[in-house]
């Protein structure tokens, strides 16, 4: 039986695949702790510099695994509850606590908390056949992967509104225009492109990848002088580093840098 999630790792990128392609990756509680497990590996490994998390076959992801909602399988509100915030919560929280750059490919459909899933990554790359369906309350549900979060953060509150309460497909072309995926590519290419761009970034400076991500991060929540006073402590850390040093040279000597990863 082959594991609802696997992990490559290859030139400093991991690889993360939701691998139920017969039920187009929809999420199921088998498939968190090995998920968890992955990601952990990934933010511990020095040898991993960036994360591309995908789907296997035709799908990203179709959401979640719809085979026990209904009345007829309602769990208590205590279940429910216990569900979403110790169980399917443990993949956005662990993502929010990785400083290293997470590239969705969103290869195909991405629905529900799909959707979230991909939001959750910092960005997003989609195949032109791709199509996104923020479609909770045409199951008269609301978003519950965090989708009411990252979403106005990313287009903004009202575009957000207008995405929830439609419930309307979105064309990969679509998604590029306002802002909810970063690039779209051929479909024969879109897995090539997606690692390319990754394997570009994994070579950059590590400790300046990691704080240019924590100090976007947190300035959402931040007024600008504590941003400020916060990056001026992040440049205590970055001029004096090996990494700038190698950038230095590299620079002075018409050379690619040469990062030793940490």
């Amino acid at each position: 039986m082959s594991s609802p999630i696997t992990l490559e790792i290859e030139n400093k990128v991991a690889v993360i695949t939701l691998n139920r392609p017969e039920v187009l990756n929809a999420i199921n509680e088998a498939m968190l702790p090995p998920w968890l497990d992955a990601l952990e590996q990934c933010q511990s490994n020095s040898d991993v510099a960036v994360i591309v998390l995908t789907g296997a076959g035709d799908a990203f992801c179709r959401g979640g695994d719809t085979t026990k909602l209904g009345s007829h399988t309602m769990p208590t509100p205590v279940e429910i509850k216990e569900q979403f915030w110790n169980r399917l919560h443990c993949i956005p929280k662990k993502l929010a606590e990785i400083d290293k750059p997470v590239i969705a490919a969103v290869n195909g459909l991405a629905s529900g908390a799909g959707v979230d899933v991909s939001l959750q990554c910092d960005i997003r790359f989609a195949a032109r056949s791709a199509d996104f369906r923020v479609s909770y309350t045409a199951f008269g549900l609301v978003p519950g992967n965090g989708g009411t979060y990252f979403l106005p953060r990313i287009v903004g509150e009202a575009k957000a509104l207008e995405l929830f309460w439609t419930a309307e497909p979105i064309t990969a072309e679509e998604a590029l225009r306002i802002g909810m995926v970063n690039q779209v590519f051929d479909d024969e290419e879109f897995m090539q492109r997606t690692l390319d761009y990754a394997h570009n970034i994994a070579g950059r400076a590590p400790l300046a990848m990691k704080l240019v991500k924590r100090a976007v991060k947190q300035s959402l929540a931040m007024e600008l002088n504590t941003h400020l006073d916060m990056v001026s402590s992040h440049m205590l850390i970055t001029r004096p580093s090996e990494d700038h040093a190698e950038a230095i040279r590299a620079y002075e000597q018409d050379r690619e840098p040469i990062f030793k990863g940490k």
